[in-house]
Parts: structure tokens; C-alpha cells; sequence
């Protein structure tokens, strides 16, 4: 049975859409920025017309691309950062492995140790079949019994997940915050949690497209977009 297309009912074309999205969630744009450079191609197409692609199709290109994800190591690094939702600072973990592949993220109103908790949780649930070996952090007391609390669940008598709280062992993940709040560039207010999760959902999967921790994509901009394409080529 053919899967319903998450086209329908839109006036734009796929190619237009994804093409709106791609732009928003891989370059430092505005909605009204992605507004103008579709009217520069002869296409009028409102803000908030853009901003319910992004909603919609972002966690929507996360979605499709799970299944061409390259294996993470078993080496991760786990730290947290912020930024505002509704005019409120939220707490953003988030977790790489030695080569800078995203495992996950988690958007939390506390920073805690129950949102460590289900943050870990849901990354190694993620995961699945690999979980990690060891797991490097800052020195925050919340991930030691976290991280202990998981191994005693998995074996009472094996630390199964080594756990490294040395700072200047975690800068591949805090460096990888900036980069990733670079990209935010002045978007760093979300609207509402649901439109933050949605929208860093679809950056963090374009990051991860565009650093090739996928299968099958070639090189460049070129094999991004075309990566992106045949993750819906499906949809009639």
C-alpha cells in the first residue's frame, strides 16, 4: 500500500518546498530571508507559509533519514547548552561521538539530574544495539549518578559505560555548540518548545547529511540536495 504523501494539499510543488526548508535549516536564514530569495526565482510565497514547512517538514527529513544513518562510535561526548523558547532560557543536551556524529538531542526546561536522566535514556534507547563504552562529561555531579544508575540497570556487577568527567576532554562537543549556535545566528528566540524541537531537529539532520555521517551521498551541495530528494521520492 502506497505511503500518503506529506505533499498533499499544498499549492507549491515538492521541489519548491524542500528547496525552502533546505535553505532555512542549513544556512543562517530568516523566514523573510528564505521569502526573498524565492522571489528573486518568481516565487511569492508568504512567511508563515515557510515557517509551517519548517515545522512540518523538518522533523520530517529526521524522520526519513534514520535509516541511512552511518553506525556511531561508541565514544561519546555529552554536554549542555541553552537557548530561549517564548522568551524563556531552555536547557539544549546534546550528545556526538568521537568522529562528531549527532547521537541526540533534548529540550528540557531544567537542567537537572532527571533531565540528564531521560536525555541518556532516550539517546542509548536511540542507539539500541550499540551503546556506549565510554561517555565524556563536564564535571556536573547529576551525570556521575546518572551514568551509574544505567549500569547497575544493564549489569549490578560491571560498569559497562566508562564514564570521563574531565573538561578539556568534552571541547569536540562544546565546540560543536558553537558551531551549531553559529547556525542559529539571530534565530536563537524560538516561538514555542514545539517549534524549537522541530526546527533543530531538521538543523541537526541537515548538519548531519552535510557532514556525510549517511549512507549513499556523494560529495557537496549537489549530493545534499539530491540525498534529500530520494528521501522523498516515495511521495507521490
Amino acid at each position: 500500500m502506497p505511503c500518503k504523501s506529506p505533499f498533499k494539499h499544498h499549492r507549491f510543488p515538492r521541489q519548491i518546498i524542500l528547496c525552502a526548508v533546505r535553505w532555512y535549516l542549513r544556512y543562517p536564514l530568516s523566514y523573510q530571508d528564505v521569502v526573498d530569495l524565492l522571489e528573486e526565482r518568481g516565487i511569492n510565497v508568504d512567511r508563515s507559509t515557510v515557517y509551517r514547512w519548517v515545522i512540518k517538514f523538518g522533523p520530517q527529513i529526521t524522520k526519513r533519514t534514520e535509516k541511512h544513518l552511518r553506525r556511531a562510535s561508541v565514544d561519546w561526548h555529552v554536554d549542555e547548552t541553552y537557548i530561549r523558547v517564548s522568551g524563556k532560557w531552555r536547557y539544549l543536551w546534546r550528545a556526538v561521538d568521537a568522529n562528531g556524529q549527532m547521537i541526540d538531542f533534548r529540550l528540557t526546561t531544567k537542567r537537572d539530574a532527571k533531565a540528564a536522566k531521560a536525555f541518556l535514556n532516550k539517546a542509548i534507547e536511540r542507539v539500541r544495539l550499540h551503546r556506549p563504552v565510554t561517555i565524556v562529561t563536564d564535571k556536573a555531579q547529576s551525570y556521575r549518578r546518572v551514568i551509574r544508575e544505567i549500569n547497575h540497570r544493564y549489569d549490578p556487577h560491571f560498569d559497562s559505560i566508562r564514564h570521563i568527567d574531565q573538561k578539556w576532554r568534552n571541547n569536540r562537543i562544546e565546540s560543536d555548540h558553537a558551531a551549531m549556535k553559529r547556525l542559529l545566528g539571530y534565530r536563537q528566540s524560538f516561538r514555542s518548545l514545539r517549534s524549537a524541537k522541530a526546527t533543530l531537529s531538521g538543523i541537526e539532520t541537515i548538519r548531519t547529511i552535510r557532514r556525510g555521517h549517511v549512507h549513499h551521498k556523494i560529495s557537496g551541495v549537489k549530493g545534499e540536495i539530491e540525498f534529500i530528494r530520494r528521501l522523498f521520492e516515495t511521495a507521490a
